[in-house]
């Protein structure tokens, strides 16, 4: 029973994502969510009581992605591997959680009425982190004196396109969607230019057993 309570959760908050995604909170209808989850209208009511409750859900479902994306921050390692571990997390956010990040971001715009004070604390915090981290690496020297907060913005805004302007990035090259090779293109171009305009030497490869001096 548990199972399929889960997964009917998880079409209804699919479902939602897309909705709000595409109409916003106001014009979005619960009748849609259901008809667009494959489930009855008072399945959305049983499990999330009230549409505001379910638009906080979706929130909150792509809360938890964008905290863990920042896990590279929080462990030692060197920052050409660092960056590049925290901006391929974050392109893969945009893939698998298109229409709650789109929410995420048009509450952030108006202002995060809905996001919790709780959660907004925690996001702050971590990239408060994340940027006191960039501005180590350049106080020792090991990456360029560019601004740590704008840099931070600047990866945000190159990964979170890929979900808020997938339309026009999928009319630009005249696909459908895009496929693993555009994601794939798309981190790899992002990691070249972070990585080159910060100064960050990639970190050397470790030798092999066959490169082993006798």
């Amino acid at each position: 029973m548990s199972s399929i309570r889960e997964r009917n959760k998880e079409l209804i908050l699919r479902a939602a994502s897309e909705e709000f995604a595409e109409k916003g909170f106001a014009a979005t209808k619960t009748s849609d969510i259901a008809a667009r989850a494959g489930l009855p209208k008072p399945n959305v009511y049983y499990y999330f009581k009230s549409k505001e409750n379910l638009y906080r859900e979706v929130l909150e479902s792509i809360v938890e992605p964008l905290l863990a994306a920042s896990a590279p921050f929080n462990q030692p390692g060197e920052p050409a591997e660092v960056l590049r571990a925290y901006i391929r997390s974050k392109i893969r956010i945009s893939r698998e959680h298109a229409g709650a990040s789109k929410v995420f971001a048009s509450e952030i715009m108006h202002g995060a009425p809905h996001l919790s004070a709780e959660r907004v604390a925690q996001l702050n915090a971590q990239a408060a982190h994340n940027i006191a981290r960039l501005q180590g690496w350049i106080d020792a020297g090991r990456m360029a004196a560019v601004d740590p907060s704008h840099l931070l913005f600047s990866i945000w805004a190159a990964t979170q396109t890929y979900a808020d302007f997938d339309w026009q990035i999928t009319s630009v090259t005249g696909k459908e969607r895009l496929d693993d090779d555009d994601y794939e293109a798309a981190a790899e171009t992002i990691i070249r230019l972070v990585l080159k305009g910060c100064e960050v030497s990639e970190a050397p490869a470790r030798p092999g057993p066959e490169a082993t001096p006798r």
